[in-house]
């Protein structure tokens, strides 16, 4: 089977998955795309599952805006780029207020699609995004230790290039107070660099 079929054929798989009891279905799955760059969410939000799609809602526009600013359009994206999350489903919300963040048992279980999305992609780079997505690759004290730098990881026998992104929660404001704002413009910089980002925009 060629690599589109594959992942197709994993798709397919992935829409089935019932794994996780208190995971909220369907399973929110970007385009089946054979792509050299791999994007990591943490899980979908609520309004996904009705959209179908990744990063459908807020934090999306403001997503796709940080990618716009560095020459790439929200279409061109999703066409062209590998959309993943930690966790699939929607985790449900928090009684406290905000979404529920998935448990260890849930993340595990869920860890199988995305490792076998990194075997049959071999991603050249690796967007992962908002704390949860980058604390299953690198130690994350702080945001401030991982944003604005590169990493070179080898993942499943694939040497890849990390460079994490915070999440782009219109409830957070890291990302647009010091130093994180700075932060910020130092991984889009390095991402726009990178050899696999610049074949997006030929």
């Amino acid at each position: 089977m060629k690599n589109n079929e594959l992942i197709l054929a994993h798709h397919e798989a992935l829409g089935r998955c019932r794994l996780c009891p208190d995971m909220i279905p369907p399973v929110i799955i970007g385009q089946a795309v054979a792509a050299e760059i791999l994007l990591i969410g943490q899980a979908p939000g609520d309004k996904e599952g009705d959209l179908g799609r990744p990063f459908a809602w807020t934090a999306g526009k403001t997503l796709f805006k940080w990618f716009e600013s560095i020459g790439v359009s929200e279409h061109d994206f999703r066409q062209q780029v590998y959309m993943s999350a930690v966790c699939r489903c929607f985790p449900g919300k928090n009684p406290k207020g905000g979404d529920r963040v998935p448990d260890k048992t849930e993340i595990k279980t869920c860890s199988q699609w995305l490792n076998k999305e990194i075997e049959l992609l071999q991603p050249g780079l690796i967007i992962p995004v908002g704390k949860l997505a980058i604390a299953q690759y690198l130690t994350v004290g702080k945001l401030v230790d991982v944003i604005g730098k590169e990493f070179k990881l080898n993942m499943n026998g694939v040497d890849v290039d990390m460079i994490p992104l915070p999440h782009p929660s219109g409830a957070s404001t890291w990302h647009r107070m010091s130093p994180g704002k700075e932060l910020l413009d130092q991984a889009l910089d390095l991402i726009a660099q990178h050899e696999s980002w610049k074949k997006l925009k030929q």
